[in-house]
């Protein structure tokens, strides 16, 4: 009897209440966000797949973080422009549960890019040598196939198990976006099977794999300082630095986000909406950048693509200004 109610319910998302009803006021930044962030992923997938070169293990990988970055932008983007540009803040059931899967797989999806890539380090670090034959496209592809099917897997109860719920409590949403620990928090019905599924999810999947990057990166750390050379010691961890970069933007605000919504019960209710904020939408903004500036091959053939299409441009500006 609940689902043909459920299916007619309408969530309402919270935006910044500070705001109060004009939440425009960061309309300007956050399209800035999401073009850079888009623009910038699309801009990292088609300069890898079009670049032979490119076809190599850390690039492969960094496809795929770029891909589940962009996946991010996109799901979040209707939703939170929604909010910030038109003052639109209604979701409709089905579409919220889509949402929340999706953001929660990708996410997941995410972490478990950001181990293969600390593995990718760790080979090329500890055997240099075996380094390709190691890492070959077939195992790369097997291993983005396991991220993406444990991810797909690990996630789908989540939003099975929620459905069933009657939702007749508030209907407003904490966030610009779905997230599981947001809805359930409204529902009508004992939540204590999600809320303990919900922590092996993140066990199995964040938990998991932050583990792995913090093993890999001590032995990445002790074949760096059995280097003797200083100059080759620098180099080495300078491979590192993009990850790293890239582990503290997803783990940083995860963790403060998980310790403020089970410990912080007295802090400021803008606290968790700021840091799922930054959570959901800084990494795919600031990671095609980051790789972009400090990855020597990627910066050249970006720079190397956008002065063929100026060249290719200046030619038809010049014809044109003649003919005129």
């Amino acid at each position: 009897m609940e689902a043909p109610l459920n299916a007619s319910l309408i969530f309402l998302l919270g935006g910044i209440p500070e705001l109060g009803h004009d939440q425009t006021v960061l309309a300007f930044p956050l399209c800035l966000l999401y073009i850079i962030a888009l623009f910038g992923n699309c801009t990292i997938l088609a300069i890898i797949k079009k670049e032979q070169s490119l076809h190599q293990p850390m690039y492969l990988l960094l496809a795929m973080l770029a891909f589940t970055d962009f996946g991010v932008s996109l799901t979040t983007l209707p939703t939170v422009l929604g909010i910030f540009c038109f003052n639109y803040n209604q979701i409709p059931f089905d579409t919220c549960f889509t949402q929340m899967y999706f953001l929660h797989a990708l996410a997941a999806m995410e972490s478990g890019v950001l181990v293969a890539m600390a593995i990718d380090r760790l080979i090329a670090i500890w055997n240099p040598l075996r380094y390709a034959s190691i890492l070959t496209r077939s195992v790369i592809g097997k291993i983005g196939l396991g991220i993406l099917l444990r991810s797909i897997f690990v996630v789908l109860p989540v939003p099975l198990l929620t459905k069933r719920f009657p939702f007749c409590k508030s209907h407003v949403l904490s966030h610009s976006y779905c997230l599981h620990q947001d809805i359930i928090r409204l529902a009508c019905a004992d939540i204590k099977v999600n809320s303990i599924y919900g922590l092996v999810a993140v066990l199995m999947t964040k938990g998991v794999d932050s583990m792995f990057i913090i093993v890999s990166y001590m032995m990445i750390l002790k074949a760096v300082l059995s280097i003797t050379a200083n100059e080759a010691r620098l180099k080495a961890f300078n491979t590192c630095v993009c990850h790293l970069c890239a582990v503290f933007l997803f783990y940083i605000p995860l963790i403060g986000l998980s310790v403020v919504h089970r410990f912080g019960k007295k802090a400021s209710h803008l606290i968790p909406i700021l840091m799922a904020d930054i959570y959901i939408l800084v990494p795919p903004v600031i990671n095609p950048v980051i790789y972009s500036v400090k990855t020597k091959l990627i910066r050249q053939k970006i720079v190397k693509v956008f002065r063929f299409s100026m060249t290719k441009r200046s030619p038809g500006i010049g014809v044109s200004a003649v003919t005129m």
